[in-house]
């Protein structure tokens, strides 16, 4: 599967609390979500995400509360993939659940720049900055984790076994 959009990039720990402030905790519909998904550290990003654009940070994306209402608010936002130097564990997982594609790739999230047209291959972990013309090889899925992810998240995956 091949995933490509525009860049918008952020530091190192981002935390749950920017993603989705816990202001808008009362609400767990991914639409409502979604309308404030990072207006604390970004306050034009939900006025100029695109279905298909791609978030890249720095180290420790995803760190602090367990909630997973922030992978569903950056999904929600239309955002096919977070690239980062590394994700927090339960953050991590949490996308996975959801059916949020992520990957580790500390070389691409060091160099790709805000603005930048990426493409990423989930299937060989290939992430390619077609603004620079540079390419890094990140950590692919293996397929069970693919199918989850193509499946929406992990109880639809379950659901389909059926």
């Amino acid at each position: 599967m091949k995933l490509e959009g525009t860049v918008f990039k952020y530091g190192d720990n981002v935390d749950t609390d920017v993603i989705i402030p816990a202001r808008y905790l009362n609400s767990s519909d991914p639409k409502e979500l979604a309308a404030h998904c990072m207006e604390d550290i970004d306050k034009d990003f939900t006025t100029k995400v695109k279905s298909g654009d791609i978030i890249v940070a720095a180290k420790n994306f995803g760190c602090g509360s367990s909630r997973e209402h922030a992978p569903i608010a950056i999904k929600a936002s239309g955002v096919s993939i977070v690239i980062a130097e590394t994700f927090a564990r339960i953050f991590y997982r949490n996308s996975i659940n959801i059916g949020l594609p992520i990957m580790e790739c500390p070389e691409a999230a060091r160099e790709i720049k805000s603005g930048d047209q990426v493409e990423v291959d989930l299937d060989s972990g290939i992430v390619t900055d077609v603004t620079q013309g540079k390419s890094w090889k990140g950590q692919a899925f293996p397929p069970f984790m693919q199918n989850i992810i193509s499946a929406g998240g992990l109880i639809p995956y379950i659901n389909s076994k059926d």
